[in-house]
């Protein structure tokens, strides 16, 4: 898991409240509970019940990303923006107010601000804020699906840099995550970079914990679904029938948090019926970890270079630019 401020996947309740939105959930989730190896997306983890437990996972003494990557940019913002140049425009994926946007704002100068979110009413009240914070600075929020293309409304003189902090990227299987970066580099085109967070690899003992706390707000957090499902859905889940796990897959080197069904079972979900094992997963989220190298391959696959990066002490988090490579 990766903070996913938006900037990340996040939803609220009220997304799913229209039909449409509705209707993609629930195909989302019988799309998922067909296949052999039960998946569901990550994104529906962030209703505003997840979202809350999300915000208390980052307290967390286990959970080390949002303030180590949080550290590294108060440590090297200067320096970020002065990578980027002034006047860029500063393009979110996933609308950000949180610390570590307003600290790149602060630093960067930028000549316009597009945060980019699929949530309507979340990215809207976004904008609001930040438009009182930042009275000078042009701000144009931008409604979409931000892992596929998207038309960005104004320019600036400067440089256009896509922003995506948390290690989110993370959360993409490689395939999905190249294509992304594909998308990001043909929407800052020449002379525009990608500045973009990455979780590092680092021992297991670390690791897990932070995706298995000792208090069990992860749980909480993971078995949520599973709750939200059968409200906004409809249907018979008995939520003490499943357990969390979380561990780390060392082929694949990423973590993975699953669902794991305690006993053998059939629940009803949106009037259909889903048959689990005893010991049957449903896999809610990969969180993949980098090494320097594994991240400049990704970068490399989609024809983008890793132009800086910016770590910590430990070496256990990265905030990295990206170019095209000429």
């Amino acid at each position: 898991m990766t903070p996913m401020q938006a900037t990340d996947l996040r939803r609220d309740d009220h997304d799913i409240a229209i039909p449409e939105q509705r209707a993609r959930f629930a195909a989302a989730v019988h799309a998922g509970l067909s296949k052999p190896r039960k998946r569901l997306p990550t994104e529906y983890l962030y209703d505003a019940r997840g979202s809350a437990l999300f915000d208390a996972i980052c307290e967390l003494p286990e959970y080390y990303p949002t303030r180590t990557e949080l550290a590294i940019m108060r440590a090297h913002v200067d320096a970020m923006a002065r990578a980027i140049g002034e006047g860029a425009t500063i393009i979110e994926y996933g609308s950000g107010s949180s610390i570590k946007t307003r600290l790149l704002l602060d630093a960067a100068s930028p000549g316009a601000y597009v945060p980019v979110d699929i949530s309507r009413e979340h990215l809207e009240a976004t904008a609001m804020r930040l438009r009182f914070e930042y009275p000078g600075l042009p701000i144009m929020p931008v409604c979409a699906d931000f892992t596929e293309p998207f038309d960005v409304p104004v320019w600036s003189d400067g440089a256009r840099v896509a922003y995506f902090p948390g290690s989110t990227i993370g959360n993409f299987e490689p395939a999905a995550a190249t294509r992304l970066l594909e998308q990001m580099r043909e929407l800052v085109g020449a002379g525009g970079s990608v500045l973009i967070g990455a979780d590092l690899r680092k021992p297991v003992e670390i690791l897990e914990p932070a995706y298995d706390d000792a208090s069990g707000v992860t749980a909480e957090f993971n078995l949520n679904l599973l709750v939200r499902i059968d409200r906004e859905l409809g249907g018979d889940i008995d939520v003490s029938r499943f357990r969390h796990r979380a561990w780390f897959d060392e082929e694949h080197s990423r973590i993975v948090m699953e669902l794991v069904s305690t006993c053998a079972q059939i629940v009803t979900i949106d009037h259909r019926r889903y048959r689990f094992a005893e010991g049957e997963v449903i896999t809610t989220e990969y969180s993949h970890k980098y090494t320097r190298e594994s991240f400049a391959k990704l970068a490399a696959a989609a024809d983008l270079a890793v132009a800086q990066v910016w770590t910590d002490e430990r070496d256990w988090f990265s905030v990295q630019r990206l170019v095209a490579r000429r």
